[in-house]
């Protein structure tokens, strides 16, 4: 029987700052049944698209970003903000809904031709991603699709992302 994953997230209201509704998954996480149908069915999206690698953004991006990449039987690639890696990066800097960040990843392990699939916990603005698969193609790759967990629709990310294959589990 399936989980209802929508379940296992909870709402923190206020934070990072005030009129923020945080959509938390570390109870989606710590539920063995949601944690296994999370990956299971990013997964089975993913696989459909041959990736060589997953990239997985920072912070919450790669804590399955690696399972998935597991699961579908590739290569996992972390982005990572800045001084996470040792010595040669590139990076991209963003915005999001409050603030700006950067991630980087080293430059070699995205190869010409590879094809990624970028993996994130949450949908906003879609800052993150659109930055990222910036930083893919500069370096030859080719983003074949972009998976969440959640997608907060009243952000617009997708529209950011119109050229991307995108899917959410979770949409709010």
């Amino acid at each position: 029987m399936a989980v209802d994953l929508r379940e296992r997230v909870r709402d923190v209201p206020d934070w990072p700052e005030q009129g923020v509704v945080f959509r938390d998954i570390t109870p989606l996480l710590r539920d063995p049944e949601a944690l296994d149908q999370t990956v299971r069915e990013l997964a089975e999206w993913g696989t459909k698209r041959s990736p060589a690698v997953v990239l997985g953004a920072e912070a919450r991006g790669f804590i399955l970003g690696a399972a998935i990449a597991r699961e579908i039987g590739c290569g996992f690639v972390p982005a990572r903000r800045p001084g996470k890696l040792p010595p040669e990066t590139v990076g991209a800097t963003y915005a999001l809904e409050y603030g700006k960040n950067t991630l980087e990843l080293h430059p070699e392990t995205i190869r010409k031709g590879d094809r990624v699939l970028i993996h994130d916990d949450v949908l906003a603005t879609g800052g993150t991603v659109e930055a990222v698969a910036q930083l893919v193609e500069r370096l030859g790759g080719e983003v074949v699709g972009c998976c969440f967990i959640i997608e907060l629709t009243f952000l617009k990310g997708r529209e950011k992302l119109s050229k991307y294959d995108l899917h959410a589990l979770i949409v709010y």
